[in-house]
């Protein structure tokens, strides 16, 4: 549990340090970070297949993972990651908190505060076993709505 503690306090700061050093941008919305792509199980086509033998393979041949499924959706004309900026219309509180999606059991937001800009981004990790989360800058409260599968086919849990 300590060691959980411990790479959740490293990676915060990590994510602190690079947003001080992002641009921050001037529009009426809040900028966070995704890191759930909108998958849910492991399919077919996770796994390229490879290239022909004394071939090169192309991009889409040799890729697996998080970037297969990138290229493919990109193939179709969509994008896999909800990259679009989370809009504020009030400031969270517990009886009404900002809802955040994710296929993933935890996800960092990014808060600059409500009204937008009103302090420096602070990455916050959002969890589903959380009852809500809370900025501990402004007070803004979140809380994740989980859409994932209990069983996300990563394998490595």
């Amino acid at each position: 549990m300590l060691t959980i503690t411990i790479q959740r306090a490293l990676r915060t700061n990590l994510f602190r340090a690079v947003a001080s050093q992002t641009p921050r941008p001037s529009s009426a919305f809040r900028t966070f970070s995704v890191l759930g792509p909108r998958y849910g199980e492991l399919d077919k086509d996770f796994f390229g297949p490879g290239a022909k033998p004394g071939t090169v393979p192309t991009d889409l041949e040799q890729a697996t993972g998080p970037e297969r499924a990138e290229l493919l959706a990109n193939l179709e004309g969509k994008s896999l990651w909800d990259m679009k900026p989370l809009e504020l219309t009030h400031m969270g509180t517990k009886k009404d908190p900002i809802i955040v999606k994710s296929v993933d059991p935890e996800r960092y937001v990014g808060c600059t505060g409500y009204p937008v800009d009103s302090h420096e981004m602070i990455w916050l990790v959002v969890d589903k076993n959380h009852e809500f989360d809370r900025c501990p800058e402004c007070g803004q409260v979140y809380k994740l709505n989980f859409v994932g599968t209990e069983s996300h086919g990563h394998g490595h849990h």
